[in-house]
């Protein structure tokens, strides 16, 4: 198991400070590696790093940060480095999701979804992977979804941003390849968050989803840490430009 320990190694996960994303910077932070976590609200992002310090014992830095705002991105990724001295880990993992019907959707809330989901992974790789050249060595981890590969109504500006999400994966991976930065997506499905409690308290939209799920349940957010360990580690060097599904069998139906 030594060979995924990431000891030395620094990690920053936007959105870090709740749900999935905490989850990850957790597993990061207990095989190693010292954690960066963003929040638009300081005092969380703070209280974040402070329980993941208590936990895992490893290094773990607040940072505030709008990631829809690329000199409050630049900022960020300087704090890390500044701090770290090194930025190897980046999961972009902060995420929006708004259900309305097309033609209810406003103009607002589409950029909002879209801004937040597709454009901020880009403007924060723009800003971290110079870091990773100098290095040569980066991993990316884009943090997408199973509805960017399948559609489901009410969702039309979230399942649009996580498709353009998976396409910008690839991307990312062919430009970065002969810099040693591996970027990847993961594709969750249903898991029990924050962000799908809205969903969750629903009787008849939870049994629509459980209807849906062989597996029979809602996937708990540390059944992705393995993975992220993983694509954050030297053994998925040679992995790239991939999108891994986990959603508890939903698209194998």
């Amino acid at each position: 198991m030594s060979d995924f320990r990431l000891d030395g190694k620094a990690a920053l996960i936007t959105g870090g400070c709740q749900g999935l994303g905490l989850e990850f910077a957790r597993a990061l932070a207990k095989a190693g590696a010292a954690v960066a976590v963003t929040s638009r609200d300081e005092g969380k992002a703070q209280r974040a790093a402070e329980t993941i310090r208590a936990e895992t014992g490893s290094g773990a830095l607040g940072v505030a940060a709008d990631v829809t705002d690329y000199g409050q991105i630049q900022a960020m990724a300087e704090s890390v480095v500044g701090t770290f001295g090194r930025l190897d880990i980046l999961i972009n993992n902060a995420g929006i999701n708004i259900r309305k019907p097309i033609l209810d959707y406003d103009e607002e809330s589409w950029d909002l979804v879209q801004t937040t989901n597709l454009k901020a992974p880009f403007l924060c790789a723009k800003a971290v992977v110079p870091h990773m050249i100098k290095q040569q060595f980066g991993r990316i981890i884009n943090i997408a979804s199973m509805l960017g590969t399948i559609a489901l109504p009410e969702r039309a500006a979230y399942c649009s941003s996580k498709g353009g999400l998976i396409q910008l994966t690839k991307v990312m991976a062919l430009e970065w390849a002969q810099q040693g930065i591996t970027v990847n997506a993961v594709c969750p499905g249903p898991f029990a968050t924050e962000l799908n409690q809205v969903v969750m308290n629903n009787p008849e939209a939870n049994r629509f989803f459980l209807d849906h799920l062989p597996v029979g349940r809602w996937g708990k957010p540390e059944e992705l840490s393995g993975l992220i360990v993983y694509l954050a580690s030297d053994l998925s060097s040679f992995m790239t430009g991939s999108a891994i599904v986990i959603d508890g069998g939903w698209t194998a139906d």
